[in-house]
């Protein structure tokens, strides 16, 4: 099998083909290498890389060429960016889908979409959502993933695509660019920085080594039946406990700690039932608490050279946009 790895220049996507090349898989990669794309992430590794849109049938045909399997990661992820700007969330996580879709359908390809559990929406305490639960996106990120997702269920119905679904909880792990709360709060605690916690900190998310989340992906992508949808669960924790976890691992002070003003829509719990997928054979095999997070922790501090340079120019724009005003009040 040679497969096509879109986004494989991102976080979980570089997981994924490393997982696959040490396999000995065949692996294309193509990425755009927007901010969150680094080549550095798949150093080392063997693949063939291609720089490109996945909304471009052309970059598509170039690093598909000769792939049976098509497994998309690329997308823009992050739910406050997509609030600053939904456009590029639009462009790239429903019309990218459906222009890799059509190389699927004409190709004959297996597909499988990497998509998450926030397109299911905010969750009453004790409620898990199930694969067959309508879909309730809360932010511009979210509905545009729904909306990929439903592109995917359509080509299935109408033109017979081998494609199936996986909806991740919350990931985390190395190479995580430092947007999202564990690496945000790490390098920031390691640096002596303000952790701005979103309102309260008594939202609750399920946390997915990126270890586990691409086991459970590749699961998919050789057992999972096509039109399925497979939910892949984490550890449920409040991100108040994440944070004041994340200080334990850092040795840096609880006054670190400011509660700013929650961002716009923001969902208190997302769960999912993972029984589906368990019922494959896959099972997560990093606790959050004891295991993947202390080890994450000390990536970030082992790994400076990796992120420092990252926290600056375009990066240092951004965080102030978004949490400058936040932190002074």
């Amino acid at each position: 099998m040679r497969v096509l790895v879109t986004g494989g220049a991102g976080f979980i996507g570089s997981h994924f083909v490393r997982r696959l090349a040490e396999q000995g898989t065949e692996v294309s990669v193509l990425d755009k290498l927007t901010y969150a794309g680094n080549p550095a992430n798949l150093e080392g590794v063997e693949h063939e890389f291609h720089q490109g849109d996945i909304a471009d049938p052309e970059a598509v045909a170039r690093a598909a060429s000769g792939c049976s399997a098509i497994v998309n990661f690329a997308a823009e992820t992050h739910v406050d960016r997509s609030i600053l700007g939904p456009r590029d969330f639009v462009h790239t996580d429903v019309l990218g889908t459906m222009c890799l879709l059509e190389w699927a359908r004409e190709h004959d390809a297996r597909y499988v979409q990497v998509s998450t559990d926030e397109v299911y929406g905010d969750l009453e305490a004790g409620g898990r959502a199930v694969e067959t639960d309508p879909l309730r996106p809360s932010s511009p990120y979210s509905a545009a993933k729904a909306g990929g997702d439903l592109q995917v269920l359509a080509y299935v119905r109408t033109y017979g695509v081998r494609a199936s679904i996986t909806r991740g909880a919350n990931t985390y792990g190395p190479n995580q660019y430092p947007e999202k709360l564990v690496p945000l709060f790490a390098t920031n605690a390691l640096d002596g920085e303000a952790l701005p916690v979103y309102g309260d900190g008594k939202q609750v998310r399920e946390w997915l080594h990126a270890d586990d989340h691409c086991a459970g992906i590749e699961l998919v992508l050789h057992e999972g039946a096509p039109g399925e949808v497979y939910n892949v669960g984490g550890e449920d924790h409040e991100n108040i406990e994440v944070t004041h976890r994340i200080l334990e691992l850092t040795g840096a002070d609880a006054s670190l700690i400011r509660h700013v003003e929650d961002r716009a829509g923001h969902d208190r719990r997302y769960a999912v039932d993972d029984t589906k997928l368990r019922a494959l054979g896959w099972a997560p095999e990093q606790s959050f608490g004891e295991g993947g997070l202390p080890a994450t922790v000390s990536w970030y501090r082992d790994n400076r050279s990796w992120w420092e340079p990252i926290k600056s120019g375009s990066y240092r724009a951004y965080y102030d946009e978004q949490y400058a005003n936040r932190l002074k009040a």
